[in-house]
């Protein structure tokens, strides 16, 4: 059984000073943890506060990104051995903006996939699909490359620790249009195909497949009770407290 992860990523948003008030409003109020797993993806400035601020509660802090060295010449990078030194046990690579606005393209996320595993974290390995090519395609498909691409290399003894995140770019932050539910669940479920002809049924029906894309408190509890869909990636609703609160008690609300 595939335990639920709910996932909030504040990308470039608060001030310190926003973000520990923020923790304070939601950390003793959070699921059983043994039912769901929640954590919030946090500017870097804030980790190691934050990691201090939420120790022996059920929120766990993490990464938004990583560099693919552990150390060396790369000005402004983020050393995946020094987050696993603070206490994170999650990164996020690949996301879509990263890919958009910083131009990573398959080879170097990748790499990230591998250097994120060697230091003892497991990445949450975004993967994407443009309107274009949803447009051109009666059903999902390409997003298989960016699975193949991304797993290159991990052995199946790895992917255990890896999670999967659908994130369609035309649906991320769009105000306008997301995908159904239906169409998360096609994409999730393509992406667990696909793990199962990389490696097996057994090994892809254990790993954690998110949905990420104007996730709300609409429609997280119709996400939840897809049978591919183990979880989502929250963006602009979970710069709200008192929402992002609500949205992961789904089960205990009536939206």
């Amino acid at each position: 059984m595939r335990k639920p992860l709910i996932v909030g990523n504040w990308k470039m948003y608060k001030t310190i000073t926003e973000a520990v008030d923020y923790v304070d409003q939601i950390k003793d109020a959070l699921p059983d943890p043994e039912q769901e797993e929640v954590e919030l993806a946090v500017p870097t400035l804030f980790l190691e506060s934050l990691v201090e601020h939420t120790r022996g509660t059920n929120l766990k802090i993490v990464a938004e990104n990583c560099f693919y060295q552990d150390e060396g010449a790369f000005t402004g990078e983020t050393s995946p051995l020094a987050l696993r030194e603070l206490g994170i046990k999650h990164v996020i690579i690949g996301h879509s903006e990263r890919r958009r606005l910083f131009y990573e393209d398959d080879a170097t996320i990748n790499k990230k996939v591998h250097a994120a595993l060697s230091a003892g974290i497991c990445p949450i390995l975004c993967v994407d699909e443009t309107m274009k090519r949803k447009q051109e395609h009666d059903r999902i498909v390409w997003v298989v490359s960016q699975v193949i691409s991304g797993l290159q290399g991990v052995k199946e003894s790895e992917l255990s620790r890896v999670t999967i995140a659908y994130e369609p770019s035309w649906a991320i932050g769009s105000g306008n249009e997301s995908a159904t539910p239906q169409e998360a669940n096609e994409g999730c479920y393509l992406i667990r195909q696909t793990i199962a002809h990389l490696y097996n049924d057994e090994v892809a029906n254990q790993v954690r497949i998110l949905y990420g894309g104007s996730v709300n408190l609409s429609n997280i509890k119709t996400l939840m009770q897809k049978d591919d869909i183990d979880g989502v990636l929250i963006g602009r609703a979970s710069l709200d407290a008192t929402t992002f609160l609500e949205m992961v008690n789904y089960q205990r609300f009536g939206h």
